[in-house]
């Protein structure tokens, strides 16, 4: 499975084609499905900084599934969206559309909290694990997860990779499905390590603004353009 992740924290500063907007969202979730993404994650904005609100949430949701009926639509729970763990949970119980899946970084403070509260809704639950705290504290969850995202942080290729080594071995034998990705000059050896292994993989302005060979992306199309091709050689 290949998700598209179209715009995460960045903004226009960073490239010029993140889409902000749940009009350029939708769009953008339009084109990379036809690509033959499987799933788009998005952060949807308000006055330019994003947002868990409702209303945020409904808008970008409604626009994606009005221009892709089907395609389903994830969000992230994020901390820096809201720092309090209380807020955040808050803030799921009051969403009005719901997203198909939501991440929630398990390291983060609240995290078991915010993914109860989206499990209660019928909202399948992305685990983020960044580290093998991270793991550790996954482990402790009373909560299922739907899905398990191993994120890698590391810049350094080398380092990322065996971080996803590490992370990956130290998941319980029971896990559900498992996305393996990174961010940075980490993110293309990361997705071909994802395809070697079978795993899901996502791409996308979220994760890295550059082409395989470094070239700058022109968008999220070009870069899922790109993905396919490594899932496919």
């Amino acid at each position: 499975m290949l998700k598209a992740c179209l715009n995460g924290g960045r903004d226009r500063r960073a490239h010029p084609a993140v889409p902000l907007t749940a009009a350029e969202l939708a769009t953008d979730a339009t084109r990379c499905a036809a690509l033959g993404v499987a799933a788009v994650h998005v952060h949807p904005r308000e006055a330019g900084a994003e947002s868990l609100r409702p209303a945020v949430i409904a808008d970008a949701l409604t626009a994606i599934r009005a221009a892709r009926p089907g395609l389903p639509v994830g969000v992230s729970t994020g901390a820096w969206i809201s720092p309090d763990p209380a807020a955040r949970v808050a803030a799921v119980r009051a969403w009005q559309v719901l997203p198909d899946f939501a991440s929630v970084n398990a390291h983060e403070p609240g995290a078991e909290a915010v993914a109860a509260a989206l499990h209660e809704r019928g909202v399948l639950v992305e685990a983020g694990l960044w580290t093998l705290d991270a793991v550790a504290a996954y482990r402790r969850w009373r909560v299922p997860a739907g899905r398990l995202l191993v994120e890698c942080m590391a810049e350094d290729v080398a380092v990322a990779l065996a971080d996803a080594a590490r992370i990956l071995a130290a998941l319980p034998a029971d896990a559900p499905s498992v996305l393996l990705h990174a961010e940075g000059p980490a993110t293309w050896p990361v997705l071909a390590e994802a395809v070697r292994r079978g795993l899901a993989t996502r791409i996308g302005l979220e994760d890295t603004v550059c082409l395989p060979d470094g070239s700058p992306a022109a968008d999220n199309a070009a870069l899922v353009t790109a993905a396919v091709a490594v899932g496919a050689s």
